[in-house]
């Protein structure tokens, strides 16, 4: 037996939310025959576009037998097929949409931000509990498959206590004169919402509090090392928003965090975000897809000496951890726990709440670094 949910999608002509959301996701799950739920039904999703772009909408339509779209948010809200609303748009433009979308009675999934203010993600999580709403915010790091062996490492005890977690991420984002940019030239400027501080704490708040702990205190450094860049059209435009961040996180029960963010950086490791746990009882470096271990016992025992050659072949002293599992796209998997949530009512955890507190990390990560000084992070309640 097959039900069916309407899923009104905005902001799919994006690159996230086209590739991940739409086609990774939403149509590939129409594709396997929809989500099965704990007993034994299936819900087969019906995507309607939304968007400013009708040429754009008509065309992604057109090429995936999509049979409805509109550049009218509003009349698609007022769609009684509409269940669920998606919103991957500009974080300036999120907000409203959201809101609209709580008042028409539709549940809610969005990507992060899931406002440009803790206030205002305050006010959509209160307005959203009020109507009974069901709503989610996307936390696609947690499914990667580096991440989800790093999760069944701390849950096996096998750190013992964990003292650290180092974090890398980035990469050298081009300007876009003698080479095309790599992401968005809105990236890059702070009156269009840009800024890595605002992109990536969002993330590290939810892999931190989920994986060890949650964060209790910030120390940030935010800044902008390119300060010119090119546009999508050729046109050279000076860049007002941070393009690094080099960060400190205390987490409860002790642990530190080290995590630096960077669209100015070249790679020399073997994915583009690693982190490095240290325990008593053993270590793991974590990326992507791949995670190592080391245990204790098999610790080598190395000594300074830069008068001599290293002893060690350290990196080969660590052991892969096995997948054990098939693992599917993490952004297919997070919309199918939603789409659970939804018709069935499975717990969730990733609601706008916890939406919120990544905005708290980002904000008190700026004003760390405006202000030069470390910031606890206030407790967020409804």
């Amino acid at each position: 037996m097959s039900e069916r949910l309407g899923v009104a999608m905005n902001g799919v002509t994006g690159r996230m939310g086209y590739f991940q959301h739409l086609l990774r996701s939403v149509l590939a799950i129409r594709e396997q025959g929809g989500v099965r739920l704990s007993d034994g039904r299936t819900v087969q999703l019906e995507p309607v576009l939304v968007g400013r772009d009708e040429t754009k909408l008509a065309d992604i339509a057109r090429r995936h037998g999509i049979s409805r779209w509109s550049t009218d948010l509003a009349a698609t809200l007022a769609d009684p097929g509409i269940d669920v609303y998606f919103d991957a748009q500009l974080t300036q433009v999120r907000q409203k949409s959201v809101l609209a979308a709580i008042e028409a009675g539709k549940h809610v999934y969005t990507e992060k931000p899931l406002s440009e203010s803790v206030s205002g993600a305050l006010e959509l999580s209160r307005r959203a509990t009020a109507a009974g709403i069901r709503n989610g915010v996307v936390h696609d790091k947690l499914y990667l498959p580096g991440l989800r062996k790093l999760k069944r490492l701390v849950d096996g005890g096998f750190f013992g206590r964990i003292l650290s977690v180092r974090g890398e991420f980035g990469y050298w984002v081009f300007e876009g004169d003698w080479q095309p940019a790599q992401r968005p030239s809105w990236n890059y400027r702070a009156e269009d919402g840009g800024g890595i501080v605002t992109d990536m704490f969002c993330h590290w708040n939810y892999v931190l509090e989920n994986l060890f702990a949650p964060v209790e205190a910030v120390t940030a450094k935010a800044v902008t090392h390119v300060g010119t860049r090119w546009d999508e059209q050729g046109r050279p435009y000076r860049a007002t928003a941070d393009d690094a961040a080099y960060g400190i996180f205390e987490l409860a029960g002790g642990i530190v965090a080290q995590i630096n963010s960077s669209w100015c950086v070249r790679v020399d490791r073997d994915e583009l975000v690693e982190f490095q746990v240290d325990g008593t009882e053993g270590s793991a470096v974590a990326g992507l897809r791949h995670c190592r271990v080391q245990h204790r016992s098999a610790t080598p025992k190395p000594v300074w000496n830069p008068d001599l050659p290293a002893a060690y072949d350290f990196r080969s002293l660590w052991q892969e951890v096995p997948d054990n599992e098939e693992f599917g796209n993490g952004f297919k998997v997070q919309w199918e726990e939603f789409v659970r949530h939804v018709v069935e009512g499975a717990p969730y955890s990733y609601d706008f709440l916890a939406g919120a507190r990544g905005i708290r990390l980002a904000e008190a990560g700026l004003r760390s670094s405006e202000t030069g000084r470390r910031v606890e992070l206030e407790e967020l309640t409804l």
